[in-house]
């Protein structure tokens, strides 16, 4: 019972230690490709989808798809840096990273799924509602991140707010609301990894960190 308490107090100790250091797989290379697809997507609506509102199969499988690129290129990304640093304490802090971004991840698709299938009539809402769920996400993961990855959650949700408060037109579906907003995101995320985790670092933000 003694080895069992204090193995249960190591796995504690350690989990308190992963929460105090500094993740070190998400760089600013996939934050500013993340923020390109934005703008890539913006314009194949803006060509596109011209009446988001009546296509809204069509809207979503643009920024839906551009979502799950994203996310393919930094789990990608976060898995190459995991295992080329070969630590255990980064391996932790990437599953950490996981198990923190992916209850906003999970809401979002069933936001979209609900509101697409059975409330039509708010889907206006969803570029809003998901601006909302992503700067919880940021929020949530920024306890190992830069500590000024947390005025990225708050853009996130001030742009969630303001265009929740500008439901009522229908110009929220509008290309570069969603095409903008997010590349600026990604964008001032991206610098703020490159001055905090990459700048000055050399061959060690390649390597070790």
């Amino acid at each position: 019972m003694e080895l069992r308490d204090a193995l249960a107090q190591i796995s504690e100790i350690r989990s308190q230690m992963a929460l105090s250091q500094m993740f070190r797989g998400y760089r600013s290379f996939s934050a500013v490709v993340t923020g390109v697809i934005a703008v890539v997507a913006a314009v194949v609506q803006q060509r596109w989808v011209e009446h988001p509102q009546a296509q809204p199969g069509a809207y979503l499988m643009i920024w839906v798809g551009a979502a799950a690129v994203s996310l393919l290129i930094i789990g990608v990304e976060m898995v190459w840096r995991c295992r080329r640093m070969n630590s255990d304490m980064q391996t932790r802090l990437t599953l950490l990273a996981v198990e923190s971004f992916m209850p906003s991840l999970v809401a979002g698709g069933l936001v979209t799924g609900v509101i697409y299938t059975l409330v039509p009539e708010l889907f206006r809402l969803l570029p809003a509602f998901w601006m909302l769920l992503f700067s919880m996400g940021v929020f949530a993961m920024s306890r190992i991140l830069p500590r000024a990855t947390f005025w990225c959650g708050a853009y996130y949700l001030i742009a969630g707010i303001l265009f929740l408060a500008l439901s009522q037109s229908h110009h929220t579906l509008a290309p570069w609301i969603m095409g903008a907003v997010f590349a600026i995101g990604q964008f001032i995320t991206a610098g703020i990894l490159y001055w905090t985790l990459e700048r000055g670092h050399g061959g060690a933000a390649s390597g070790n960190t």
